[in-house]
């Protein structure tokens, strides 16, 4: 009988490159809603730049924190030094950071005085909400769903969005 308190070794399954951008493409869109919808509630001026700044510091930041936690999550016996494998694994969630650049992109808009920052984060979130439903609506038709199907699923991405613009609308 063995008295070993450690948990047997299971092979890492590996995503699919397609699975780690449709997840990066939702949690980013999600992610930059959240942040954009975050700003312009506090009592200081407001700097777009310097909020186009933090959105991307926190899509690098949260990127980062993911592929760690699945490096370290899904540690194996590969003779891979913990490292090698933890800055691969963060360099995978690179659709995450690109899921956010559309918001980072709208935010130095404003920094550049094309329009002011309230607007720049209402068309964030316009863009992400729609985009939302993109990423659902490809995630359902590459896991074979039809396009009733995928649109359903594109709408159910897309409250998410919905949510984030209501919570913003009520807390203002």
């Amino acid at each position: 009988m063995s008295t070993s308190t450690t948990l047997p070794r299971r092979p890492r399954r590996r995503e699919e490159p397609l699975q780690r951008l449709l997840f990066g493409g939702v949690y980013g869109s999600v992610l930059a809603s959240v942040l954009a919808a975050a700003l312009g509630h506090d009592t200081g001026t407001s700097d777009p730049g310097y909020d186009a700044v933090w959105v991307l510091l926190a899509g690098a930041a949260s990127a980062a924190a993911h592929g760690y936690a699945h490096s370290i999550a899904h540690r194996t016996g590969d003779k891979a030094p913990v490292t090698t494998t933890a800055v691969r694994s963060m360099l995978t969630e690179w659709p995450l950071v690109a899921a956010m650049l559309p918001t980072v992109a709208v935010l130095f808009g404003a920094y550049a005085g094309w329009w002011g920052e309230e607007a720049a984060v209402d068309v964030a979130l316009t863009f992400n909400t729609v985009a939302l439903f993109g990423w659902g609506v490809w995630a359902a038709r590459v896991a074979g769903r039809g396009w009733a199907a995928a649109c359903r699923v594109g709408g159910v991405d897309m409250l998410l969005g919905l949510c984030i613009v209501a919570a913003n609308v009520l807390s203002k």
